[in-house]
């Protein structure tokens, strides 16, 4: 399958469960006939499930092996993107403004990439200290520029007010190792990364 169809299919299930085929296509730009064969091929991979709903109608949603790859093709996406820097200038700008506006001073960040590097210099335009990057793969007397570079966010040791979300290649695990230490409140995803991510829903009980 192309991935940026199997990618677009993904995201518009992921956003509305209720979403039509017809409006699938219309949003991809691509012929109704096509978006049924890559959602069928979706469900026989095992990245949707479909259940129908009065009114001669589906509800599909995504299972957890769909959001995996939909993280992943996100993933792909932006690093063989030609507006990934600009996009992500614009991402991280963005939310260290929202940062600064509740009035946090200091931040981590969560994931060492080409993410991370961009809003290492894009928090020199805000009120903000950075004190540190967490990233699995860490191990030593390891930096990230001008920064520690340390395993896990318990390994911080100075104070901060909340954490950046920089992780390329994980996103969601990044997402969901700082939302349980710390909750989500002190957790920002930038919004180039927010496709990449599902966040929990009250419906989400429900199915």
């Amino acid at each position: 399958m192309t991935a940026s169809i199997t990618l677009g299919v993904l995201n518009a299930v992921e956003g509305d469960r209720a979403v039509t085929q017809r409006r699938i296509a219309a949003d991809l730009g691509i012929a109704v006939g096509l978006v049924n064969a890559y959602l069928k091929r979706c469900v026989n991979k095992g990245l949707i499930k479909v259940q129908q709903v009065p009114k001669r109608r589906y509800a599909y949603y995504l299972t957890p092996k769909g959001f995996a790859e939909k993280s992943r093709l996100t993933a792909s996406y932006l690093l063989n993107s030609f507006d990934f820097f600009r996009q992500a200038r614009a991402s991280c700008e963005q939310k260290l403004g929202e940062a600064a506006a509740n009035g946090w001073k200091s931040l981590i960040l969560v994931g060492r990439s080409d993410m991370a590097e961009i809003a290492l210099v894009c928090a020199l335009h805000h009120p903000l200290r950075l004190v540190a990057v967490v990233d699995e793969g860490a191990a030593g007397q390891e930096s990230f520029a001008y920064l520690p570079l340390v395993p896990r966010i318990g390994a911080v040791t100075e104070p901060f007010d909340g954490v950046l979300i920089t992780d390329i290649a994980d996103a969601q695990k990044a997402y969901d190792v700082a939302v349980a230490e710390l909750g989500a409140d002190r957790v920002l995803v930038p919004h180039l990364l927010a496709q990449a991510i599902a966040r929990p829903r009250q419906s989400d009980d429900e199915v």
